[in-house]
């Protein structure tokens, strides 16, 4: 009897890994969805709520690398207009850390600026996942890389030299 209920335990446990792992995967989406809707409702409380206290958002301007306060003060005139942004995922993916503690994730978003890409990490929290670091891009296709670099080139010129002499 000790045999069949050690083999039925050894049986299971893929089971019960695997159960465990859609349930954090299942809770870090509902996050980045609500995070994302809050955006989009301009509920700046509960957007910045689901950040953690030293979260970094880098946007898709080469400037734009803010601590949360840098980002909260950047972001409220959009929240007090009453929209701020609004990303709509059209895909994701979420890997863990071997302690199950930290999750990282990119994500295809449909936004303003057309298809973006997101990526990030998150951290548990007490019991809950907070957003502690966000990158987003503007997907650009390969068939048009040389047309945006062209658009971007004299812009990034002077930044170069600028982080250069920054040194």
């Amino acid at each position: 009897m000790k045999r069949i209920i050690l083999l039925s335990l050894l049986l299971l446990m893929p089971l019960l890994h695997t159960a465990a792992q859609t349930s954090q995967k299942d809770a870090i989406t509902t996050v980045l969805n609500n995070w994302h809707k809050a955006a989009a409702a301009a509920q700046f409380d509960t957007y910045f709520g689901l950040m953690t206290d030293d979260a970094v958002y880098i946007g898709t301007d080469p400037t734009e690398n803010w601590q949360l306060k840098e980002f909260k003060a950047f972001a409220k005139p959009y929240f007090d207009r009453g929209k701020a942004w609004n990303f709509t995922p059209l895909s994701r993916n979420i890997y863990f850390s071997p302690d199950k503690k930290t999750a990282w994730f990119d994500e295809l978003l449909d936004t303003q600026m057309k298809i973006c890409r997101g990526s990030g990490i998150l951290q548990l929290q007490n019991g809950h996942w907070k957003i502690a670091h966000y990158v987003l891009s503007i997907a650009i296709p390969n068939d048009n890389t040389d047309e945006v670099v062209k658009i971007k080139s004299a812009f990034d010129t002077t930044l170069i030299q600028k982080i250069k002499s920054n040194k």
